[in-house]
């Protein structure tokens, strides 16, 4: 344990290290800024650039980076080096606090959606200084917000910050009404984080999954999940050795991974890190993917993160814990007796709130041409957005909107019926599995992000529709100017009167069932299954408004986001159309083939030795491959002619439609005829590795 202990952190320029390296004056106007958002002085930051220079050489540094997240969800880097060379053919190595503060990278090749033109360069990358700097390669990495020349934001970090700092202005607003002081709150998040592990060299041998990130093709195995023996089973010895290493990286990287095990499919894992404040929380969470990625080569694996890499069995996700925070206490910790908790009354109908307003933008903040084949497909919760909030609170707000009597669900001691055994208290709060949006004790656990979604969306819809219900109760209490008791019925009656109205959107039974598909239609919730069905509320008069209400996007930033994300969804069918039509054509049909027609040659061999045998099973097996391969050919051409028909729109909204509900049912369809000659071709003629090779190696 002691080397954990000096390993945690060593590679990150923390407040530990800060204390030490800084002068006690520079530390603590550093801490202003990292706790209050104070600004920061570029006297301050020269110091802070220097100690950060001089640690990151000792360990070994040669490079620095300015290390962003542009729109397309991932982590970009430039590296400089602090190489500085002298005018007598000496060098010495130099990093200002204007180095430090701001970059210039060009990037004008990434996604902006419009916000500049290729030929205009110039972005601004800016100095996170609340998630801390690390060494990732040798390279000393900063965490940065990427602007344009003019402000737009052309990052996921700027956005979620900027929410961030929408609620903290509200919750604010809130404690004061309950008297109390201005105090510094963070929204906090701990990721969990699933993702699949199969071998390089069968990961070589599948040109689907090198391009795509998942099988277009594959039959499924023999032996699923169905025997649920991988679910928290013994760990295979060669993923033990991989995530020894990824727990070593992550600890040295300051990433407080916590729990590993084997999720419910064959060859999925799953790491949980504890909570941390929201914008590190993404970054690590990033690094997280990016460590996942890299180490798996050093044990002959490769590690995917797409959703739906496999057919059949269950996708990845990445549940989203998500709560808010002051002064180190949770608010919403419920307390002993929730019903008389007015403060944790008032966050709850404003998440209620906040999650009815909004359940489409939560849900186009999970879209992606990957998850779409995970939300709904009974292993993850459904595309209609719900809450649950376990017994307890049910009954509270059961007793609040129907003004009842409310009765405590006292904890339930459990007796296992073995004196040996200690006895346990019975937890009332998490216990639908199918739900979207779940409240687990002390925080909401957001289940419908995919596994290889950046965080920051879906956090920025949650923190800035919470600032936009919590102003509506404060604007509410302070026109009235009340105190003491006469307050507090005022804020219970707004409680009650709030969840009365979004009652709707607490839903405690089963999201898997055909029936609440009709029942949240008889409520009026929507259900929009694809990601071009998500998309186009990102562009409402309801989206702008609340973006622009609290300053986190302008309404040129959110179009092009719309159309950053529609160009990415379109991008990859088409990319994945592209890989199937290419995949049938060289590979299935002509191993197919060559298999019949082996078939065939046997067939007149044993009748040329044989005038009398009996070949109906040869025959029947002959006709079946020739009509399988009419039926794929068939079905490749229905794919052609669907997918150049949209090969020259214009408008990326119709031609995801296109995609949605034409394209992909397509690639369904022939997927369907090729898997189906999987199970009739002999395996020494399959071109590809099957499920029951990739999934169950040693």
């Amino acid at each position: 344990m002691a080397r954990v202990s000096e390993l945690y952190g060593s590679m990150v320029f923390n407040e530990h290290t800060m204390q030490e390296r800084l002068p006690s004056v520079t530390y603590k106007r550093l801490l202003k800024t990292m706790k209050e958002g104070q600004p920061l002085d570029l006297d301050v930051a020269n110091e802070v650039a220097h100690a950060m220079k001089e640690w990151a050489i000792e360990k070994g540094a040669t490079h620095y980076t300015h290390w962003f997240q542009p729109l397309s969800g991932i982590t970009s880097e430039k590296h400089d080096s602090f190489l500085e060379p002298l005018g007598d053919g000496r060098a010495i190595m130099s990093f200002s606090g204007k180095e430090l503060i701001k970059g210039e990278p060009d990037a004008s090749s990434l996604s902006s959606g419009g916000l500049r033109a290729t030929f205009e360069a110039r972005g601004y990358t800016v100095w996170d200084p609340t998630s801390y700097a690390f060494i990732k390669d040798e390279v000393l990495c900063i965490p940065t917000a990427f602007c344009s020349y003019t402000g737009e934001a052309l990052d996921k970090k700027t956005p979620i910050l900027r929410s961030m700092a929408a609620v903290e202005e509200q919750v604010n607003r809130v404690l004061a009404l309950f008297g109390e002081e201005k105090q510094r709150v963070i929204t906090t998040l701990g990721a969990e984080q699933e993702y699949f592990l199969i071998s390089e060299e069968t990961y070589a041998q599948r040109q689907d999954l090198i391009m795509t990130g998942r099988t277009l093709f594959g039959a499924a195995p023999c032996k699923g999940q169905e025997l649920e023996e991988h679910y928290f089973g013994a760990i295979r010895p060669t993923v033990n050795e991989y995530m020894k290493e990824l727990d070593d990286e992550l600890w040295a990287l300051g990433v407080p991974a916590k729990t590993k095990h084997n999720e419910t499919a064959p060859a999925q894992h799953e790491l949980a890190p504890l909570f941390t404040n929201t914008n590190r929380a993404i970054d690590e969470n990033l690094l997280t993917m990016e460590k996942m990625r890299l180490l798996a080569s050093h044990h002959g694996l490769v590690c995917l993160q797409h959703e739906k890499p496999f057919e059949g069995i269950n996708g990845s996700g990445k549940h989203n814990n998500w709560s808010i925070s002051v002064a180190g206490k949770n608010l919403f910790d419920p307390g002993a007796d929730p019903m008389h908790n007015l403060r944790f009354l008032v966050l709850l109908a404003g998440v209620v709130q906040a999650v009815d307003d909004y359940q489409e933008l939560l849900r186009m903040s999970v879209a992606s041409a990957g998850n779409d084949h995970r939300l709904g497909a009974h292993e993850a919760p459904p595309a209609i957005v719900s809450i649950f909030l376990g017994d307890e609170l049910d009954a509270v707000v059961e007793a609040l909107t129907t003004e009842h009597g409310y009765e405590s669900s006292d904890p339930i001691e459990m007796d296992l019926g073995v004196e040996a055994l200690p006895n346990i208290i019975k937890d009332n709060t998490d216990r639908n599995r199918t739900s979207p949006f779940a409240f687990t004790g002390n925080k909401f656990e957001f289940r419908m992000p995919g596994s290889s979604v950046n965080l920051s969306d879906c956090n920025m819809v949650l923190n800035t529709a919470m600032a936009k219900s919590l102003k509506e109760f404060a604007d509410e209490m302070e026109e009235l100017q009340v105190t003491g008791e006469v307050f507090e019925e005022a804020a219970l009656a707004y409680v009650r009167r709030t969840l009365k109205d979004h009652q709707r959107i607490i839903f405690n039974g089963n999201g898997y069932s055909d029936d609440w598909e009709e029942e949240a239609a008889r409520r009026g919730l929507a259900n929009n299954r694809t990601t071009a069905d998500a998309l186009p509320c990102l562009v409402s008069k309801k989206t702008e408004e609340l973006f622009t209400e609290f300053g986190v996007l302008s309404p040129t930033e959110i179009f092009s986001r719309y159309e950053v994300k529609l160009e990415k969804y379109n991008k990859l069918i088409n990319i994945e159309a592209l890989v199937m039509e290419r995949m049938v054509q060289r590979v299935y049909l002509p191993a197919i083939n060559n298999y019949a027609s082996e078939v065939a040659q046997n067939m007149t061999a044993i009748h040329n030795a044989c005038v009398t045998a009996d070949l109906h099973s040869q025959e029947h097996l002959l006709n079946r491959l020739v009509k399988g391969i009419s039926a794929i050919n068939n079905r490749l051409q229905d794919l052609y002619h669907i997918h150049a028909d949209i090969a020259d729109m214009k408008d990326q909204q119709k031609r995801a439609n296109k995609n949605a509900h034409e394209v992909i049912p397509a690639m369904d369809a022939l997927r369907a005829v090729v898997d189906d000659m999987e199970n009739v071709v002999g395996s020494e003629h399959w071109p590809v590795p099957t499920y029951n090779e990739m999934l169950f190696y040693v």
